[in-house]
């Protein structure tokens, strides 16, 4: 089948090269309607980059009237070409036929990449917003202002990310990468400008996720869970080591949190459905957003008894209750139903959410110390830890023994019940592994203090 749609497409290509060849020469269309539609276009976009605020307005009215500028000039009439008095050329025709697919096959086979998908072109909404505003010339001269400006000040992230910015706009990403090395650098690894290098350094390999970006995509995702960019990178490294289900999962996941109206909702879907396709999977239908409040419930809420509030929250957990109910293998959305459970105090759901998120997950140990946390009806130490919050920490050491939570709970069910010197194993554990200067440290050393001689 795909060899049939390839030979029908050569075919197709092949005639609308050699047919004109087999003809007079019309006159040369008007170069302005060419310009003419690239600069509507340009102003589509514009209007719909300051529709999502990814503009200030005087940016925004400073590049309409520029490009409105350039719309009219391009309204100016030009005489078209004259007719050329090129006669048939049958022979060339013929060569043209030939050697062409011919042609096609031997580059395609020495420089092309069919695993390589697409750009996320949606994802790089403030590079587009830049090169739709300005133009190549004036974001040269921006570039050699910002590397002046870096000479005198080469601290100022402010700038490193102006210019990574203004350089990914022009297409530039090695030197993109590198600015935004610089910028993470000086603001001590801030996610969004993490994901955004990782994202140039795939760019500058046509779109591959290296393990360079792939550490820095997780390390942007380790300060900010919900940064849809390395979410996004992340299932696409899956995709290209060949983890088909790990890459629908993770993409699966993003789809859910995204709002219905989001751009990304359609790349994903096509991501998703390749993934499986190369995996021989089955494609699933692309995760629903979670229900959660508009901005009309907000509105409402505000106007609202604390009694009432409470009773609209309850339903919009109870609907996300419900809509799990067809979505048992949403992860995501089971930690957000035991976090929800646990806000409203309903422990027991709390914890079923999570035992069956952990079912989904079952070598995460943080999802097993929730679970344990939401069975607490506080976090005091002389509330008793109850026996299946202790089987659920001692699981969750099983998996990490260097949880945190895990060896603390364990400790205080064995200080609770008089077994000081396991209590302070699991504390002198615990201590080695918090920073020397943290209240949790001072919280742990106080307590094998208090339990030192017993």
């Amino acid at each position: 089948m795909l060899i049939a749609l390839i030979a029908v497409l050569t075919v197709a290509v092949a005639a609308a090269v050699v047919l004109p060849l087999m003809r007079r020469a019309p006159a040369a269309a008007e170069r302005g309607a060419f310009d003419r539609a690239v600069y509507r276009d340009q102003l589509k976009e514009l209007e719909r980059d300051a529709a999502l605020e990814l503009l200030d307005e005087p940016e925004a009215n400073a590049a309409r009237l520029e490009i409105e500028r350039r719309l009219l000039a391009a309204d100016a009439p030009v005489d078209a070409a004259p007719p050329r008095d090129e006669g048939m050329s049958p022979r060339l025709a013929l060569a043209v036929a030939l050697l062409l697919p011919m042609t096609a096959v031997v580059l395609y086979l020495a420089l092309g990449a069919p695993d390589v998908p697409d750009q996320p072109y949606a994802a790089r909404a403030p590079e587009r917003a830049l090169a739709s505003a300005s133009g190549p010339v004036a974001l040269d001269k921006e570039v050699a202002g910002l590397t002046e400006k870096l000479k005198a000040n080469s601290e100022s992230d402010a700038d490193w990310l102006r210019l990574a910015q203004v350089q990914a706009a022009l297409g530039h990403w090695q030197k993109s990468a590198e600015a935004y090395r610089e910028a993470l650098r000086i603001t001590k690894g801030r996610p969004d400008v993490a994901s955004a290098y990782g994202e140039m350094l795939v760019m500058a390999a046509d779109g591959i996720v290296t393990p360079g970006a792939r550490d820095a995509f997780t390390a942007a995702l380790g300060r900010d869970p919900k940064n849809l960019a390395a979410r996004y990178y992340l299932g696409l490294s899956e995709s290209q080591q060949g983890n088909a289900q790990a890459a629908v999962d993770a993409w699966q996941r993003l789809a859910a949190d995204l709002p219905e109206t989001s751009e990304l909702r359609g790349e994903l879907k096509a991501r998703i459905a390749e993934a499986a396709r190369a995996g021989g999977l089955q494609a699933p239908p692309l995760a629903e957003p979670a229900p959660g409040p508009t901005a009309t419930d907000m509105a409402q809420a505000g106007k609202m008894t604390a009694e009432d509030r409470q009773k609209m929250i309850a339903g919009m957990v109870e609907g996300l209750a419900a809509k799990l109910k067809d979505r048992p293998d949403d992860l995501d959305g089971w930690l957000r139903l035991g976090r929800a459970y646990g806000v409203l105090g309903e422990r027991d759901k709390a914890a079923d959410a999570y035992e069956h998120a952990a079912s989904l997950k079952p070598d995460d140990a943080a999802i097993l110390v929730a679970e344990g946390e939401a069975l607490l009806p506080d976090h005091r130490p002389q509330t008793a830890v109850p026996e299946r919050v202790v089987t659920l920490m001692k699981r969750a050491e099983t998996l990490d023994p260097k949880q945190p939570a895990a060896l603390w709970y364990l400790g205080l069910a064995a200080a609770q019940q008089r077994r000081f010197d396991e209590a302070t194993g699991y504390w002198q554990r615990l201590s080695t592994a918090l920073p020397a200067d943290s209240d949790q440290h001072k919280a742990v050393m106080a307590a094998l203090e208090a339990i030192k001689g017993k």
